[in-house]
């Protein structure tokens, strides 16, 4: 697959999804970022903006399984990667796989489980696998796991482990429609014979595997990498922030803007494809100190105070 084909494919997907799920395309490009730097991404809303559909619509344009989990304060970390069950007829214990054994897994309202559960999904992000009862387990290939977060401010949740946090390569906000959207909603809903929207397979066998192989290629040059390395670092160095962006999310954000130039129609990177989703990459890995939370300070205002502190790179031309 070349540049143009993984470039076309992707618009596609994010024509088709937008035909399903009401939202703005900077939303899609931003899931779709995930998807091809093969990264796994956070949604923090309110219930009923259409997280789960987009989940749904992106597994089915993609051609990839589909599983949901969701999340309650009484989730085991069994009730997501399986367990053994004893069968009756063979006289031994069977492995019943969970819903986490799937290509595309929707992880609910992920903080209104406890941590306990809430960490089982860490193997299975940071390695693809799972151990149960000391057996370690593949999971399908290509895996994603999107999870979708009530505000922290709403009753009932849990705030993410910050090794949680870290293994999401995106953050995003889904967000209102507008008003002409919601006026769309009102009419689905009006028409009773009308069916829930649904996406047609768009990816073929292996494709997603064949994108980000075009991801891969994305030439990047020494200034750029010295610049994201720089951004990464000089959070670490504000006075404001007690935990910064580790080494792990620098790499996440080299990864991610890779796969924003290919959505872009691009073989090379530039620094625009770095602006485009280093707040959806480095905002939820800062821990910002008592002092700065106090004081009214933000994750994004910190990011995008580093932004202007570090110097862009002046890029040849291509």
């Amino acid at each position: 697959m070349n540049l143009a084909e993984a470039t076309g494919i992707v618009e596609e997907i994010q024509n088709a999804v937008s035909e399903a799920v009401i939202t703005d395309e900077e939303f899609l490009r931003t899931i779709l970022t995930g998807v091809l730097a093969d990264g796994h991404v956070l949604i923090e809303d309110v219930p009923g903006t259409g997280k789960t559909l987009t989940a749904q619509s992106l597994a089915s344009a993609l051609g990839l399984s589909f599983n949901r989990i969701q999340f309650t304060p009484d989730l085991l970390p069994g009730d997501i990667t399986g367990s053994h069950i004893y069968n009756e007829k063979l006289g031994e214990f069977e492995f019943n796989a969970g819903p986490i054994f799937a290509n595309v897994v929707l992880a609910d309202e992920i903080n209104r489980a406890p941590p306990k559960t809430q960490a089982a999904l860490l193997e299975a992000m940071g390695e693809n696998q799972v151990t149960v009862d000391d057996e370690t387990r593949q999971l399908p290939d290509p895996f994603f796991v999107i999870a979708t977060q009530n505000p922290i401010e709403q009753e009932g949740t849990f705030a993410l482990p910050e090794a949680q946090r870290d293994r999401f390569m995106i953050k995003t906000e889904m967000g209102y429609p507008n008003r002409a959207g919601e006026l769309e909603l009102i009419d689905r809903r009006a028409d009773r014979t009308t069916s829930a929207p649904t996406v047609d397979r768009i990816v073929a066998d292996l494709s997603v595997s064949a994108l980000r192989d075009v991801v891969e290629g994305v030439r990047v040059e020494n200034d750029l990498r010295e610049y994201i390395v720089d951004l990464g670092r000089t959070t670490r160095e504000d006075a404001r922030v007690k935990i910064g962006v580790s080494p792990r999310g620098i790499q996440r954000l080299f990864e991610a803007a890779r796969a924003r130039a290919v959505i872009n129609g691009r073989e090379y990177l530039v620094p625009d494809d770095v602006k485009a989703v280093v707040h959806s990459v480095f905002d939820h890995r800062i821990v910002l100190t008592s002092e700065a939370s106090i004081g009214g300070q933000t994750k994004a205002q910190i990011v995008s105070d580093v932004c202007s502190s570090v110097e862009v790179p002046a890029m040849p031309t291509q």
